[in-house]
C-alpha cells in the first residue's frame, strides 16, 4: 500500500476535556505524534456526543495549560453551544497557537442561519480579536445528522462567514 501525501495531521480528543487530571499524559502522547509530522497540526476537542448528549462535563478555563502545552499548529474547539466564558478562557492560548471555532452545533437538528452564525463570530471576535479566528467549523463531525440536515447545516457555515466578512453572497 502506498501512502498519500497530506498537508495536515489533525488528532482528535474527547476525553480530556471531562477528565483534565489526565493532561499531562494526553500531552506528552499527543506532542509525540505531533512531532513526527512535517506539515501543518491540529488537535481537536470537544465534549463528546453520545446521541446527541454532551458526555463530558466542564469549560474550556481548566484545560488552558494543557491546550498551550501542544506542539499543535492550530486547536479545533467545540463552542456552540458553550457559555461565552469559555471564549473568554481561550484570551490564555498562546498567541502562536490558532484558533478553529466550532459554531455548528451538531447535537441537534436546528439549523443554525448565517445571522446565528455571523453573531457567533462577532462575538468571538470581540472577545478574542478577529485575528485570533484562523478556522471556522461544526463542532464535531455529522454522524448522527441526516444528510440534508449537514448540507445544510454546512452551507449555513458558509453563508454566515460571508455575511461576518461582510462578502456579497453569489447572485
Amino acid at each position: 500500500m502506498s501512502s498519500l501525501p497530506t498537508n495536515c495531521l489533525q488528532i482528535d480528543e474527547a476525553n480530556i476535556p471531562g477528565s483534565p487530571e489526565h493532561a499531562p499524559l494526553a500531552a506528552e502522547a499527543i506532542n509525540r505524534v505531533l512531532d513526527q509530522f512535517q506539515g501543518q497540526t491540529g488537535v481537536h476537542f470537544c465534549f463528546g456526543n453520545y446521541g446527541g448528549q454532551t458526555i463530558q462535563s466542564g469549560g474550556w478555563k481548566r484545560l488552558i495549560d494543557f491546550l498551550n502545552e501542544l506542539h499543535a499548529d492550530h486547536l479545533v474547539l467545540e463552542l456552540a453551544h458553550r457559555p461565552e466564558t469559555d471564549l473568554h478562557a481561550l484570551k490564555d492560548i498562546q498567541p502562536e497557537i490558532a484558533l478553529g471555532l466550532g459554531v455548528v452545533d451538531i447535537k441537534i437538528n436546528h439549523i443554525e442561519t448565517a445571522d446565528e452564525i455571523a453573531r457567533s463570530l462577532e462575538t468571538a471576535s470581540r472577545v478574542l480579536g478577529q485575528e485570533r479566528i484562523e478556522y471556522i467549523h461544526p463542532d464535531c463531525g455529522f454522524w448522527m445528522l441526516k444528510r440534508s440536515i449537514a448540507d445544510r447545516k454546512m452551507a449555513a457555515l458558509r453563508l454566515g462567514r460571508d455575511l461576518f466578512l461582510g462578502i456579497q453572497p453569489d447572485e
